[in-house]
């Protein structure tokens, strides 16, 4: 069998290089000869545009990020090519990095790691409390085994309502409010499409607990952020820990810097360091498959956005 041709782009890196040949498939610059082409830089859309056109005959395209909503936002899905994102591969340390956001909300570590007096005692245990998750992929089902040895009781918000392995319940979007109103934390770890952008609007932070807490790792936009900054101003719900805001970064100066009620991280729930080998795994993984003639791991459904 040949090894397949797979260009990189926008530039041939030594791990995807390194990657492309433990698969299977010969590296190679963007041409019009490539069968696949795998695309590193996840803010150059014109770029993969460019590429697209040199390599038309690449069959195959891999993603570099989990979010595909600037590829959708620009037009450049096509019905002719098989897409993969790499939604799933980063899900271990996207997850972990919102159990410990949710903890540290929980037990007022802003408050405590800023003090300098003793002050009054407080904080909250996550152990057999009710949480839910917006997201039924990767990340959720990381997430959920992360939270197992707390005892939560876990209610999953995700356009398949079906069983999901540690979830008490699952719901669709129609149950979104009824899922939220009795969390202890709202986690969001889903696809930001057309219809997840300001899923948590000004309704949706009325509904839950005053103590809840909201912790974001999918995209900022699924977060009106006016309606955060006065829930969090007037008390209505416990707090909100985000590793990622709209606007993104967030401005000097903005109201949610200087709520004390308010954990910001600056979109590092998965590092380049973190990422390079999980990326270089599906790589290898999905060369391998095209190879074989095999269905590729995290394929993308362009009508569906995700």
């Amino acid at each position: 069998m040949t090894a397949p041709r797979v260009a990189v782009g926008p530039d041939l890196s030594d791990f995807a290089e390194k990657a492309i040949r433990d698969g299977g498939g010969e590296p190679t610059d963007v041409d019009a000869r490539a069968d696949a082409l795998i695309w590193l830089n996840p803010a150059d859309m014109g770029g993969l545009r460019a590429a697209l056109a040199t390599a038309s005959s690449a069959r195959w395209v891999q993603l570099p990020f989990a979010g595909v909503e600037r590829v959708a936002a620009a037009g450049i899905f096509d019905a002719g090519r098989t897409w993969t994102s790499a939604k799933g591969a980063y899900a271990e340390p996207v997850a972990e990095h919102a159990l410990a956001l949710a903890l540290a909300g929980l037990r007022q570590f802003r408050r405590r790691i800023t003090a300098r007096s003793w002050g009054e005692p407080a904080g909250i245990s996550l152990y057999d409390q009710p949480v839910t998750i917006l997201g039924g992929g990767g990340i959720a089902a990381s997430l959920l085994e992360l939270l197992a040895p707390l005892r939560v009781t876990a209610t999953v918000v995700r356009n398949r309502p079906g069983p999901l392995a540690g979830a008490a319940r699952t719901v669709g979007q129609d149950g979104l409010h009824e899922a939220i109103a009795g969390a202890q934390v709202v986690f969001l770890a889903l696809a930001l499409t057309p219809a997840t952008e300001h899923i948590i609007g000004p309704a949706e932070l009325a509904a839950m607990r005053p103590d809840a807490w909201l912790v974001n790792v999918a995209r900022g936009p699924h977060v009106d952020t006016d309606a955060l900054v006065a829930a969090l101003t007037e008390g209505t719900i416990g707090g909100a820990a985000l590793d990622v805001t709209d606007p993104e970064p967030l401005p000097d100066g903005h109201p949610l810097w200087d709520l004390e009620r308010c954990i910001i991280t600056p979109h590092t729930a998965d590092t380049p360091e973190m990422i390079m080998p999980l990326l270089a795994h599906r790589i290898r993984e999905n060369v391998a498959r095209f190879a074989a003639g095999e269905p590729l791991v995290g394929q993308v459904d362009p009508a569906l956005g995700y």
